[in-house]
């Protein structure tokens, strides 16, 4: 889930790091009376939540408020990476006598969270000569204001900065374990001529998958964009992240919502995104884009199963997974079964197909014959089980 900036700050801000004011605005005229106020040299940047505005102009300075309020009104409502542009943050440029940058991240190789400290801030601050203090920290204490003290002074940091570099790291690993975060950054932090270290611009990315876990702190930070989709996750995305959350087995509810009429339960390793292009190649139009896998529990199958057939634009099921040794064949089907029932369609008019080849294949093919349900093995591949989706006919 990916934060907007101002969602950043206030997240931080419990964490006990400083930011400088901003205000939130939705048109020329606010821009105008709020550039009045904070007084000038004053920036604009539009809110969305991808990084390189400034490159792509999102990001626009002036020294009169008239000047703020015609930079608004063109930016509000301009087209920034397939996102409509719909509110701005406007502040005072400050005053400083250097900059840092400081982050949290997942090292992907070693399976350890990282802190980051850069000598400088700004775009690009992991180019070839910039100086950057990279430090592992252990997932359940963060990093200690000793060991940040340590980093800093790897970057010949010293006397009071040294100090309040320690703070900032000690509470930003702890926003970023705390909040299961992915990312979490602050760029530039900005120190002041009297020493006060101020972040200027943050960004967080939280994992889609602890939505759960967040949701009461998410809630109250307005509009979230997930990290898969860019936009806020529709009703249906967010009750199927409840359904997959109500249970720790298995993996039953991690759901993109299309426009189309086949709904689809697919998975095992990387078959999923192979049947939904299959699905498409061959003229179907998907509902829904999913993975289960892990031997989810009949109960989780079967209700994210009843709820993505109670709408009535869903014409067809198709219940396809890759060769499966972790996750009980004959325990999809008693779910996928219950769930037609439970949204009050007939099994055997709407699962187009099933095949979930592997442990207990024989005891699901049972089942589903027994509901008039068609099921595959491993004989059909992936491809020609979308085909008979979309198509009909046998193979």
């Amino acid at each position: 889930m990916r934060l907007l900036e101002h969602q950043s700050r206030e997240l931080l801000t419990q964490f006990g790091l400083q930011f400088s004011d901003y205000a939130l605005v939705q048109s020329s005229k606010e821009a105008f009376r709020e550039a009045e106020k904070i007084g000038a040299p004053c920036m604009l940047k539009v809110q969305v939540p991808f990084g390189g505005r400034a490159k792509a102009g999102g990001v626009q300075t002036a020294d009169y408020a008239d000047d703020m309020a015609h930079h608004a009104e063109r930016m509000l409502g301009m087209n920034f990476r397939g996102m409509v542009v719909k509110t701005l943050s406007l502040e005072r440029r400050l005053s400083f006598s250097r900059e840092f940058y400081v982050g949290a991240t997942w090292d992907t190789k070693s399976k350890t969270p990282v802190a980051l400290l850069g000598a400088a801030g700004g775009v690009e601050v992991e180019q070839a000569g910039q100086q950057m203090v990279r430090r592992p920290f252990d997932p359940w204490r963060g990093v200690s204001a000793h060991e940040g003290r340590e980093m800093a002074s790897e970057l010949e940091v010293s006397g009071r900065t040294l100090g309040a570099l320690g703070q900032v790291l000690e509470r930003l690993s702890r926003a970023f374990l705390d909040c299961d975060a992915v990312t979490v950054e602050i760029n530039p932090l900005l120190e002041l001529s009297d020493g006060e270290l101020i972040g200027v611009d943050s960004h967080i990315e939280i994992d889609d998958d602890a939505g759960y876990r967040q949701h009461q702190r998410l809630e109250s930070l307005g509009e979230i964009f997930t990290s898969t989709t860019g936009r806020p996750p529709t009703a249906l995305e967010q009750e199927a992240q409840r359904i997959d959350s109500m249970d720790h087995r298995g993996v039953a509810g991690r759901v993109v919502e299309f426009d189309g009429d086949v709904a689809l339960l697919i998975g095992g390793g990387g078959a999923s995104l192979t049947v939904f292009d299959a699905i498409l190649k061959y003229g179907g139009r998907p509902y829904n884009y999913c993975e289960i896998g892990g031997n989810p529990t009949p109960e989780k199958v079967a209700a994210l199963t009843a709820l993505l057939l109670r709408n009535p634009q869903v014409k067809k099921l198709a219940v396809i997974m890759n060769v499966v040794n972790n996750t009980r064949a004959d325990v999809v089907a008693q779910g996928v079964l219950l769930g037609v029932q439970q949204a009050g369609r007939k099994a055997a008019d709407v699962i187009a197909l099933f095949r979930v080849p592997g442990s207990w294949e024989d005891e699901a093919h049972r089942l589903l014959a027994s509901a008039a349900v068609p099921s595959r093995g491993r004989e059909v591949s992936l491809d020609e089980c979308a085909k008979l989706v979309v198509q009909g006919g046998d193979v």
